[in-house]
């Protein structure tokens, strides 16, 4: 009966922990879970009924041999409980497969802090990989203090790094100063997930002069998404500045304008953070004869000179969208071959620099006859190396003005009524493919559809927000604003295409209470200057009552 008293001390010592007796009834039916099955009752189902009943072994051994059917019954009905809770089956973990012991632990979700930790520990040491991650994550919820030294040791073993952030994480939810020379060690780590954890852990005390020595260490370290996360420590918030307009303001002399000049000569005169959403289309390198460059080099310098403005006029954390696809440079005779150049992957990395951040990669897709044919020849002589694929695909790739506060920031800024009447209803595409028929026009040679800007439109912005294209051409963007209840600001440099917009803009404006408005670089510098010296008076204005109330709320 020795087991029997293991067991009935066990209990007694942890009548307060409810996960240990847990542990040691799934404990105790495991031992007896084959003699059931083979239909022995012997010495460990003796034991499991002592146990389980309280009673004096000589008192179980009795009920046997008067009731053996019914233990069985008592037995099979416990076995079908602890089968039904993660918890009592995982104390088995010995005798269940790999699969098995991943698929328990994924069923487990939040944990009484009271838990016992005996359940995870020797699975946090397990050869597979999968189970180490699902224990460390188990072990975290637990927020055990008295587990740090052995979660500190499990992490400095272990050689997965996945397993590994967990652990550290596991760390950092103790929340507690002795975590800190512990997290400090997970600074150097070679993943930058897992200093960055360490990192999420430690500004808990940021008030500790050694934790922030340590971390401004760190702030030429090479992961770029470590200098971030500390850019973010160590400098001002942006958009704390008392002069930023409210978010959901854009200047009303913007709204519903449609300016014939060079984009770079007008928006110059834009004020900051002014725009909520840019969507555009630039033109194609050398594809046309109004979108001439010396070189490619030079077509991409003059696209991020554009971009950087963009990103200046943008208000903080909204979103930019840029819609583009490679270009093919026909070749120049039969003995040469052609050019294709890459802009959407030429162009990503130098729009990150300028200080967007991706987010998403969109593809359009067209239907299979509205592309140009490529591989005729191939067709004929299907001779392997000359195959040429048909371009049905254009990218529509999503960038975010990088900033520390989240979507939801954005969102807070806008009224109930707002958010309502901006819902996305209906059915909407779940997925990065778009299908959507090209559109073609009598009078621009390149045009992307409405029900494109639409879909960017009604996902990127709300009602009443100020939308920019810098490249309008015939102002498509301009038109799925107006139908959305959004403003519009468009630049255009070919006189023919900004009359066109303007035409097309004005016809689709009944219900529209801001009419379109077509100006030249002159009129426009003249409304901006008119404009910006008038906001400057009624900002100061507003600055002088508000120090009047402060002091008069301190003379109270």
């Amino acid at each position: 009966m020795t087991e029997t008293l293991r067991f009935t001390q066990v209990d007694e010592g942890m009548q307060d922990d409810e996960g240990m007796r847990r542990f040691t009834f799934a404990y105790a039916l495991s031992k007896v879970r084959s003699s059931v099955s083979t239909g022995k009752l012997g010495y460990y189902t003796l034991t499991f009924l002592s146990f389980l009943l309280k009673k004096p072994p000589e008192v179980a051994y009795s009920y046997e041999n008067k009731h053996p059917n019914h233990l069985r019954g008592i037995i099979n009905s416990m076995e079908a409980s602890v089968q039904q809770n993660p918890l009592e089956r995982l104390a088995r973990a010995q005798c269940m497969s790999t699969r098995e012991i991943v698929e328990t632990l994924e069923q487990i979700g939040r944990l009484p802090t009271n838990t016992a930790p005996q359940l995870f520990l020797p699975l946090a040491e397990h050869p597979e990989e999968e189970v180490r991650l699902l224990a460390a994550k188990n072990l975290a919820k637990l927020e055990n203090r008295a587990l740090l030294d052995s979660l500190a040791q499990l992490a400095r073993r272990e050689s997965s790094t996945r397993v590994r952030r967990e652990l550290v994480s596991a760390i950092g939810r103790l929340r507690h100063p002795d975590i800190i020379p512990h997290l400090l060690k997970f600074l150097s780590d070679e993943d930058p997930k897992v200093i960055l954890q360490a990192i999420r852990g430690l500004l808990l005390f940021r008030e500790s002069p050694e934790v922030m020595t340590h971390l401004e260490k760190l702030k030429n370290h090479p992961n770029e998404l470590v200098r971030k996360a500390l850019v973010q420590v160590f400098h001002k918030r942006s958009g704390d500045s008392p002069r930023c307009l409210p978010h959901v303001y854009s200047p009303e002399w913007l709204h519903n304008k449609i300016v014939n000049a060079d984009v770079l000569e007008v928006i110059k005169y834009v004020p900051d953070e002014s725009v909520h959403l840019t969507f555009t289309s630039p033109p194609y390198y050398n594809a046309r004869d109004y979108t001439l460059y010396q070189s490619y080099e030079g077509y991409l310098q003059f696209l991020v000179r554009v971009f950087t403005e963009v990103h200046r006029i943008t208000k903080e954390g909204r979103f930019f969208v840029l819609n583009t696809s490679p270009i093919l440079i026909p070749r120049m005779s039969r003995q040469h071959s052609s050019t294709r150049y890459l802009i959407p992957f030429d162009i990503h990395p130098l729009i990150t620099k300028i200080g967007f951040e991706f987010i998403d990669d969109i593809i359009w897709v067209k239907p299979e006859p509205s592309a140009k044919n490529r591989n005729g020849g191939f067709f004929q002589h299907r001779k392997p190396l000359a195959y040429k694929a048909n371009s049905v695909v254009e990218y529509v790739i999503v960038y975010r003005k990088q900033t520390d506060k989240l979507i939801d920031w954005n969102i807070r800024q806008y009224d109930e009524e707002t958010i309502e009447a901006s819902r996305v209803l209906g059915d909407y595409e779940k997925t990065n493919l778009w299908k959507i028929a090209p559109s073609a026009d009598p009078v621009h040679p390149a045009v992307f559809p409405v029900e494109l800007a639409e879909r960017v439109i009604t996902l990127y912005s709300y009602r009443g927000d100020l939308v920019f294209d810098p490249f309008a051409g015939r102002g498509t963007v301009g038109l799925a604003a107006m139908a959305l209840g959004r403003y519009f600001f468009l630049t255009e440099k070919e006189p023919i295409y900004a009359q066109y917009a303007k035409q097309l803009l004005s016809e689709g404006n009944l219900f529209c209470q801001k009419h379109p408005e077509l100006l030249s670089l002159e009129q426009f510098i003249a409304l901006s200057q008119e404009n910006n010296q008038y906001c400057l008076l009624l900002f100061e204005a507003v600055l002088e009552s508000l120090d009047r109330e402060g002091a008069t709320s301190s003379a109270v």
